[in-house]
């Protein structure tokens, strides 16, 4: 009589005694049935958590006042957690195979395929976190995206150890050891992300930029609003609709311009010369003081004037000897009283903010008169739109002072100079034989 030799791995108890010497008899033939009830129990399990997770916690998540389980929807955060639950299903089954010699490898790549899901369900996890921090109120002056994506990488990264000591049936310990050791290798791969890494790390703790804030940064060709700021670019979209892309670290390698200042200012500057021409400068006498005073905005101006002259002049009595030792006004610094005076009639001009009309240094293209106000309203169309009424007014009211603004001869020009226009006897003839 020969004695049964007990299965390397007996099929479990609750099948009874009966299918226990059924498998012993036929190994293959009862693996393959506790195979089949093992998967179909697997893909009952993944449904009833399908079921459970998707189809009725997702539906709750829409009746709930809270972000955080709409995140989680978004992100698939249940479907992906689903399919830890066949995984763990098979891998418990097994050993309950009588067929199988060795469980090892099949329970190596189970753990390997769990290690993976369950790095994906964390990354999910996050992502959501970071899209409920979105929508908060400081998520522009703060952005997170950038060391959540670290977060993210480094959760790959432990499931990489994972997998490799899996495999190769290692402590991870040792794997992170043996990482530890070739760290200046990872340094120089990863050299890119660590350098972004810190320039994000300084640019939200200095609150450098933020999500919608205007840039320029001509090294790059960008100038724009930013989009998005992540581990390793800024996104700015240009005004023409394009968008540059540029590595978060060479916002610490290079100068750029934040014009938030600007925007939170509720002002934006115009600082824009006209170039007088200085052989129309002048004084002026009283029929020029009597033809602007038609003007409004000077009646003040000269009844001022005239009353700091007249006082001036008792203190001095040489100035009524020859005007020439007097005090007199001149056309220029009556255009620029003007000019001063116009602008504050203007409700989109900010009278709080700094308010220049002033002189520069003459110029071989003349002499500059420089506006320095600020508009009061920060939109780009409406700030252009009254820098141009401003200029515009001024170019037209400028003839009245008998003043001329520079401007370089054109062919017209010369053409007039050669060519003066003929006279009553018919064409004019210039050079020696007109005689």
């Amino acid at each position: 009589m020969t004695e049964d030799v007990p299965l390397r791995n007996p099929p479990p108890a609750f099948l009874g005694a009966g299918f226990a010497q059924f498998a012993a008899e036929q190994p293959l033939l009862a693996s393959l049935v506790i195979g089949v009830g093992l998967v179909i129990l697997a893909y009952v399990s993944f449904r009833l958590a399908r079921i459970l997770l998707v189809r009725l916690v997702n539906p709750l998540t829409e009746r709930t006042r809270y972000r955080w389980d709409d995140a989680l929807k978004g992100r698939t955060f249940f479907r992906r957690l689903s399919y830890v639950v066949p995984l763990i299903v098979i891998r418990a089954g097994l050993p309950y195979l009588p067929a199988l010699q060795t469980t090892v490898l099949l329970e190596r790549l189970l753990s390997v395929a769990m290690a993976i899901v369950v790095a994906r369900a964390f990354a999910a996890l996050v992502n959501a976190f970071g899209d409920v921090y979105a929508k908060g109120p400081n998520a522009a002056q703060r952005p997170i995206k950038g060391y959540l994506q670290v977060i993210v990488l480094v959760g790959y990264l432990l499931a990489a150890i994972v997998i490799i000591a899996i495999v190769v049936q290692r402590d991870p310990v040792v794997i992170l050891t043996g990482i530890g050791a070739a760290s200046a290798v990872l340094i120089l791969v990863f050299q890119d992300t660590l350098l972004s890494l810190v320039a994000g790390m300084t640019i939200t703790n200095n609150d450098l930029v933020r999500i919608g804030d205007w840039i320029e940064m001509p090294e790059f060709n960008a100038d724009g609003d930013v989009v998005d700021i992540a581990l390793n670019t800024v996104t700015i979209q240009n005004w023409d609709k394009t968008f540059t892309v540029i590595p978060t670290h060479k916002f610490l390698g290079h100068s750029f311009k934040n014009w938030r200042g600007m925007q939170a200012s509720g002002g934006r500057r115009i600082k824009r010369s006209l170039l007088i021409d200085m052989s129309t400068v002048r004084f002026i006498d009283d029929e020029d003081v009597e033809r602007l005073s038609r003007f409004a905005l000077l009646r003040p101006y000269f009844a001022d004037k005239r009353r700091d002259i007249a006082e001036w002049i008792e203190e001095h009595p040489a100035a009524a000897e020859d005007p020439v030792n007097s005090r007199r006004l001149t056309n220029l610094g009556t255009f620029r009283a003007y000019i001063g005076r116009y602008l504050q009639t203007r409700p989109d001009i900010a009278q709080d903010m700094t308010f220049l009309v002033r002189h520069l240094e003459p110029t071989p293209q003349g002499i500059p008169i420089e506006i320095y106000v600020f508009v009061s309203d920060v939109r780009w169309a409406v700030y252009e739109g009254v820098q141009a009424d401003v200029f515009d007014h001024l170019l037209a009211i400028l003839p009245e002072f008998d003043l001329k603004v520079f401007q370089s001869p054109s062919g017209a020009d010369m053409r007039s100079l050669a060519l003066p226009a003929p006279d009553d006897g018919g064409s004019a003839v210039s050079g020696p034989s007109a005689a």
